[in-house]
């Protein structure tokens, strides 16, 4: 039973952590661009962080503290997911976005991008590879 304790109080304080820095001390540091930069960096984890598949993917965003995510459609060049995320959400899903465009793009050795939509309870990212243009 305590270690139940100690892993619910681990998890709730890296939650804290992240949504201290995620959403108090990152829109301050980067201002009017940070959307931009938090593609970018979404990106860039991506490639430091590489992934081979969409399983692999979802482990990946729940252990970020980012949420838990699914897959509602697949077809050839587009997948939509759904992101239930932790407590506290950020306003914008930039960084998850632009992580979701490039491990895609790493895939399928194509350009990728990732939208967002902010729904009432969840967040759905529609990924769309275009096969006419390889990275």
């Amino acid at each position: 039973m305590n270690e139940l304790k100690d892993k619910l109080e681990q998890d709730v304080q890296s939650s804290f952590a992240y949504t201290l820095l995620r959403n108090d001390l990152l829109p301050e540091l980067l201002g009017k661009e940070e959307r931009s930069i938090l593609y970018w960096a979404g990106k860039h984890l991506a490639r430091k962080y590489p992934l081979d598949n969409l399983e692999e993917i979802c482990d990946f965003f729940n252990k970020a503290s980012w949420g838990r995510l699914s897959i509602t459609k697949e077809k050839k060049n587009k997948i939509v997911f759904h992101l239930v995320p932790h407590d506290n959400p950020p306003e914008h899903f930039q960084l998850e976005a632009g992580f979701l465009a490039a491990q895609f793009e790493a895939i399928n050795d194509c350009v990728t991008e990732t939208f967002e939509q902010i729904k009432r309870r969840h967040v759905e990212f529609t990924v769309e590879s275009n096969p006419k243009t390889s990275v």
